[in-house]
């Protein structure tokens, strides 16, 4: 997948499956869409293409919302979307300019001159151009006009189990894993690099690497104890990780901790991913470093009966 973020260096196509949208998270909703859009490529002889937009667009024009949480980086999202086999990813820069291109404008300007498009693939709620103008029935009316076809995702295809984003934030917020999981079609992961921490856990036969907090809009799961399977480079590993602010050693602020089972290299310095499979609790204080060593043990026998060690 060629990963293009400009729109003026876009290749010149003769015939191009088009799709667009933030695709945060990239669901099992919006699994369905690049389905089909991989599949007319194919069927048509043409290159696949998907639009998103970064910064988010509510990031651009609610910039005081502080509440709004990702599911997914921009480098994840390219991540996922790539493993569908797509051709090309545009990412167009999101602007308080660009927001307020009108939805005529966003098909000459992008659709046909920018990428030559024949095909155009959305789903049934997609909105697009200045105020959300854009909608299937505007596009329906133009798409002759402009020498293009247009096919809808229609939405039984895209809402067999109620999917969306706002959903998949609420469960991983509740600490509801398997619900975040069947939405995502996949495990939630959280992408970080391993920083020196104060090393408490090596003093308890725990030792735990410390994740950087990630960038300050990427979702982060209830505070609690959970199974994972972490990649180190090409490797994956099982372990245990705790999200909180550590309260029984009087911990204030936030740390994300994993221990990772049977392992002993030196990875401060590397990224990592952190693939959530369970919680396996939520986070209490105990009445001393005894009792949390005590309740670590069940929690890695747990873990290991997940991971089905």
């Amino acid at each position: 997948m060629e990963v293009i973020n400009d729109i003026a260096a876009f290749p010149k196509l003769q015939h191009a499956v088009v799709t667009s949208g933030t695709f945060d998270g990239v669901h099992v909703g919006h699994q369905k869409i690049l389905t089909r859009l991989v599949e007319r490529a194919r069927q048509t002889g043409s290159h696949s293409v998907v639009i998103t937009y970064w910064p988010h667009p509510r990031l651009v024009l609610f910039p005081e919302d502080n509440e709004l949480k990702l599911l997914s980086t921009i480098d994840e999202r390219i991540k996922a979307l790539e493993a569908f086999g797509i051709d090309y990813l545009l990412i167009i820069p999101f602007t308080r300019k660009f927001s307020r291109m009108s939805s005529r404008s966003f098909i000459t300007d992008v659709l046909i001159k920018a990428i030559n498009t024949k095909i155009l693939i959305i789903g049934y709620d997609h909105r697009f151009g200045k105020n959300r103008e854009g909608s299937f029935e505007n596009l329906k009316a133009r798409s002759q006009q402009y020498g293009f076809e247009i096919e809808e995702i229609p939405r039984q295809d895209i809402d067999d189990v109620a999917v969306s984003s706002t959903k998949i934030r609420k469960a991983l917020e509740s600490g509801d894993i398997p619900t975040a999981t069947s939405y995502l079609g996949r495990y939630y992961t959280l992408t970080s690099t391993i920083e020196q921490g104060q090393q408490l856990g090596r003093t308890i036969g725990f030792p735990t690497a410390n994740l950087a907090l990630p960038e300050p809009h990427k979702l982060i799961p209830a505070n609690g104890v959970y199974a994972v399977w972490v990649t180190v480079g090409q490797e994956k590993h099982p372990g245990m990780m705790n999200i909180g602010t550590r309260p029984t050693v009087d911990g204030t602020r936030l740390t994300l901790e994993v221990h990772l089972l049977d392992f002993s290299q030196d990875i401060y310095g590397q990224p990592v991913t952190v693939a959530f499979v369970e919680q396996l609790r939520e986070e209490k204080k105990f009445e001393g470093l005894e009792a949390l060593k005590a309740q670590l043990a069940k929690d890695k026998e747990a873990t290991k009966r997940l991971l089905d060690l």
